[in-house]
């Protein structure tokens, strides 16, 4: 060990309430996310480790390895649960890991809005049974989100179960405000509203250390799980979209084509060879979908309430649905887009033409500015990087947006453009550059935008 590294460790040792790993398997461990769903990501970080990792138990001790991070000039990479897939939580110049899963209370809830206030490292699962008592439930769920942290969701996710209804992260009114450490001179707690947090909200950790959240919640409701059978994937889509525009309640609206649904478990599979739509709605939603399954003439089977399954199908939807197929092939990948309003079968029928059975469709509803759309996270049998540009650009022609996860960047995992607002909180919280470096494009290149 370094005798700079000997002095670092000499200083994070004076910290109370701060756990420091040094073991050399755990510190690999604690560097790594999920990012090997991607071939071109697990080449370029399979060897990126920190030196160390800690975990803080208070505000108080990360606003002390912030002091020393900043006195050392010591890269500092936040983590939640790791179960990102974009190589978020992946140091890229060693430093320091810190866990932020000890941070795990649920400080407050506001009845009079049914906002949240928790720490940053607490896992979904607990929180959202601990919104139970009081007649809620996160608006928001990634499929990991019984081992996900909050913060880890907000500083790395986008959407999820839910996003049918309630859009995503960074769209208005589900992030209310957050607590962030500064890394400069001084390190501050700071305390932001919802207009503030936009710049920290899906930055992977690169402009602020957040500490805690205020989030939006939702009412608790039954939801009850329903599969469709269709044969026809045009047909298969277009049930689904009359289903999102019917005045019912929604938490989730999926398609899984035939060949993706031969690939899940054998409790998801069924006897029929078909493609799958997968919904959650209340009761009295099921009834619709009964309804417009009888006018489609296509055999529905409900499930029955969600939380009550042993299995349920949000085990077998987003990043899950990747999952499912890499367990049994590590040679599938996938991508994630938004396709283009109202052209989303000329895009599938144009790339299935091109590429066969090289992408299986999988397809999301979600909801833009309050208008019903359908996001897509197609599993892509892996060929080459080459392969998997022509494929983006294939789509992009074809009017699709991009959120591409085989990049390291937020913006380039995100709409693909600098977002001034994010660079200009990086400098003013983080001017060193410390945090998470090289995720943030902007940041790279702030003097060509005289940022």
């Amino acid at each position: 060990m370094s005798s700079r590294n000997s002095k670092l460790i000499e200083q994070l040792k004076k910290i109370d309430n701060l756990e420091i790993i040094e073991r050399t398997s755990d510190v690999k461990r604690l560097s790594k996310d999920f990012y090997n769903y991607s071939p071109i990501l697990e080449k370029k970080l399979d060897g990126c480790i920190a030196d160390l990792a800690v975990r803080p138990i208070d505000q108080n001790a990360v606003k002390k390895v912030a002091e020393i991070c900043w006195e050392f000039a010591i890269p500092l990479t936040l983590r939640g649960s790791g179960t990102g897939n974009y190589g978020q939580a992946v140091p890229l110049f060693k430093g320091i890991v810190m866990q932020m899963n000890c941070l795990n209370k649920i400080e407050e809830f506001y009845p009079e809005t049914g906002f949240v206030k928790v720490q940053s490292g607490c896992l979904m699962g607990d929180l959202n049974k601990e919104l139970e008592k009081y007649g809620r439930e996160l608006r928001l769920l990634p499929s990991t989100w019984k081992t996900a942290t909050i913060g880890g969701f907000i500083a790395g996710g986008s959407g999820g179960i839910g996003s049918i209804r309630w859009g995503f992260l960074r769209d208005p009114g589900n992030l209310i405000g957050l607590e962030a450490v500064t890394i400069n001179e001084e390190p501050k707690l700071l305390r932001f509203d919802a207009e503030e947090s936009e710049p920290l909200n899906h930055a992977y950790g690169t402009n602020g250390i957040i500490t805690s959240l205020l989030i939006a919640t939702d009412i608790k409701r039954k939801w009850y799980s329903i599969v469709i059978d269709c044969e026809g994937l045009n047909k298969t889509i277009e049930i689904l979209k009359t289903c999102t525009t019917a005045a019912i309640d929604l938490k989730l609206g999926a398609i899984l084509e035939k060949d993706i649904v031969d690939q899940m478990p054998s409790w998801f599979k069924g006897k029929s060879k078909s493609h799958k739509i997968l919904i959650q709605s209340t009761l009295g939603g099921i009834k619709t979908i009964e309804l417009i399954c009888k006018k489609y003439e296509v055999n529905s089977f409900l499930l029955g309430e969600e939380d009550k399954l042993t299995n349920g199908i949000s085990e077998v939807v987003w990043n899950h649905t990747t999952l499912h197929m890499r367990a049994k092939d590590k040679n599938w990948t996938y991508l994630q887009m938004l396709l283009p309003l109202d052209k989303e079968f000329e895009l599938i029928n144009s790339l299935r033409e091109k590429w066969g059975k090289n992408i299986l469709w999988h397809l999301e509803a979600v909801s833009q500015q309050g208008v019903p759309r359908l996001a897509a996270l197609p599993v892509i049998k892996w060929h080459s990087s080459d392969q998997i540009n022509q494929i983006i650009d294939n789509c992009k022609k074809l009017g699709a947006i991009i959120f591409n996860p085989h990049v390291l960047t937020v913006e380039g995992g995100g709409l693909g453009v600098i977002d001034s607002d994010q660079v200009k909180a990086k400098l003013k919280f983080d001017p060193k550059g410390l945090l998470n470096p090289g995720k943030l494009q902007g940041w790279e290149i702030k003097d060509e935008f005289n940022i």
